[in-house]
């Protein structure tokens, strides 16, 4: 039996249980776990709701497994699997609490969430340098490409050789910037060993450590993989986005699963906000490039920024032929006055392919500056196909991938949740953007809301789900969890009769919740609005007195 590292929570766990039993009966696409107890474990509970599950269909290519709450000790031990949506936020795709901390435990819980994610393994994951985490991701994700998270090895850096931080300031920042800026093997190799010489650290044995799994951390080795990162040299500093400010080293199990959901609800009204934003505004264009118009077509909004940084950049970058073999050409792309940092970009103008020494496409999926110089070259007026990723696109939510999903899932959940939520949710976007438009649409809008909350609530009521309560479809644990609990009998007393009611309305209570969220999302769009209206007002009378002076 491997060491374990064994945590309690007074018995706190059952808290979480009987909420997830709850949502899985509401409905059958919620997925949960529990390891038995075998002696050794206190019950690890996992568990990735319908939206998770759809989300991991989308964006499930470049994943993070969040153990900050276990690093920082929280009195949560609070696992997460995330990554980033299509406007570069977080989003979640299954969440644990790991009472014990062996290294079975470690690989039920990678093997419940591939479950959970219809056995599709991602392009690749973040993790903390942890031996047990290590062992796991092998044994489970083989064909992964697994990357140590570099926060989590210069917190350990940091530790290791706190001796060397406090009598030598300069390394720290030396540290990070041999990491962080070194463009290839080679000037990292050397820019390695120059500091290590620098500082006397050449028989360091947690530097050489480091130094050996360098392919796993080290950005320079990890280029031609996609972790789906856009913002440059910033990689995985904080492993904890999703729920910063949610869940704290205060935060108790009691606490822990309204502290979720709010965590939830709130990175889903900021994809809301950033859907509306991508959809309903125009960004500035500052070249009159066909390719910008484009990619600001395609792209989110965000995502087009970095775009448009990169395609401006053209400008100072030119692209100087240097060979040419007849199918594919070379370019050597560099900055103005900054020529000993160039880049060698590969062409082929019969396949309209492209590849750079820089792989910031393979690394992050957005094309480079270097390429879009040698399209610019070429006159190649628009992105083709290959260069358009489609989980950065504003439909990256749309096609095939739901339909996929779908067929994936028991027969008789296929058109549950996972489905009407993503169609409803459509839907209700095109409805915030209707009822936005005047203050008279936005009232009559507001009634049909209230209407319709009334009619779910009695539909809830009424209609089949209530009476048959739902399955446990997914759930269940190693030892697999009793199910019969949802196996009502022929004939029920009136104590059961009355919980039911109790539970029917306590969903009531949750329908009524959400709709108050989706109210004050459209009282807040509206807001915007009037705001924005109030200062193009401004502009405008402003204007007309400047033209009567």
């Amino acid at each position: 039996m491997s060491a374990s590292r064994q945590r309690t929570l007074s018995g706190g766990g059952q808290i979480v249980l009987d909420y997830l039993k709850r949502m899985q009966a509401e409905n059958p696409s919620f997925h949960y776990a529990v390891q038995g107890d075998n002696g050794h474990s206190a019950g690890n509970i996992f568990w990735a709701d319908a939206t998770s599950r759809m989300n991991y269909s989308y964006f499930g290519d470049a994943v993070t497994f969040d153990t900050t709450c276990r690093t920082n000790r929280y009195r949560v031990p609070l696992t997460a699997f995330t990554g980033l949506n299509h406007h570069g936020q977080p989003v979640l795709f299954g969440c644990a609490l790991l009472f014990n901390e062996s290294e079975s435990s470690f690989i039920w819980l990678f093997q419940s969430w591939l479950n959970a994610m219809s056995g599709h393994a991602p392009v690749s994951i973040t993790t903390d340098p942890d031996r047990f985490i290590q062992v796991a991701v092998s044994q489970v994700l083989p064909e992964t490409r697994h990357r140590f998270s570099k926060w989590g090895i210069f917190r350990e850096t940091q530790e290791k050789l706190a001796h060397i931080y406090q009598s030598h300031p300069t390394f720290e920042p030396e540290f990070q910037k041999c990491i962080n800026e070194t463009e290839t093997i080679d000037e990292f190799e050397s820019c390695w060993e120059s500091l290590l010489e620098r500082y006397y650290l050449m028989d360091n044995e947690w530097l050489q450590s480091m130094y050996n799994a360098r392919q796993q951390w080290v950005p320079v080795y990890m280029r031609d993989t996609f972790f789906g990162e856009i913002h440059a040299n910033k990689g995985n500093e904080g492993m904890s986005s999703f729920f910063d400010g949610y869940v704290n080293a205060a935060t108790t199990i009691q606490m822990l699963i309204k502290q979720y959901e709010k965590a939830v609800a709130s990175w889903h009204e900021k994809e809301l906000k950033a859907d509306y934003d991508t959809s309903n505004t125009t960004p500035v264009l500052k070249t009159p490039s066909p390719t910008e118009k484009q990619a600001a077509n395609l792209y989110t909004r965000k995502i087009f920024i970095k775009f448009q940084v990169e395609l401006v950049e053209t400008l100072a970058n030119p692209a100087t032929k240097i060979d040419d073999s007849g199918t594919v050409t070379t370019y050597r792309v560099a900055k103005f006055g900054d020529d000993h940092k160039a880049h060698s970009v590969r062409f082929n103008a019969f396949e309209m392919k492209a590849s750079c020494s820089c792989q910031m496409f393979e690394f992050s999926g957005i094309i480079c500056r270097h390429i879009l110089a040698v399209f610019r070259a070429k006159n190649v007026l628009t992105l083709p196909s290959q260069y358009i990723l489609k989980r950065w696109t504003r439909n990256a939510k749309s096609g095939a991938v739901l339909d996929e999903q779908a067929s994936e899932l028991p027969s008789n959940s296929r058109e549950s949740l996972t489905v009407r939520y993503n169609s409803l949710r459509q839907e209700a976007i095109k409805y915030v953007e209707e009822g936005a438009k005047s203050i008279h649409v936005y009232n009559v809008a507001m009634d049909a809301l209230q209407e319709a909350v009334r009619k779910v609530a009695a539909a809830k009521n009424k209609g089949p789900g209530a009476a048959q309560g739902g399955t446990l479809a997914n759930g269940g644990n190693q030892e697999m969890c009793a199910r019969e609990e949802n196996r009502t009998a022929p004939y029920q007393s009136v104590d059961e009769k009355e919980k039911k009611i109790r539970d029917l309305a306590a969903e009531l209570e949750s329908t009524n919740q959400r709709c108050e969220v989706y109210r004050a999302n459209l009282l807040a769009v509206l807001k915007d609005m009037e705001d924005q209206k109030l200062k193009l007002s401004v502009k405008v009378q402003n204007a007309r007195l400047s033209l009567k002076e």
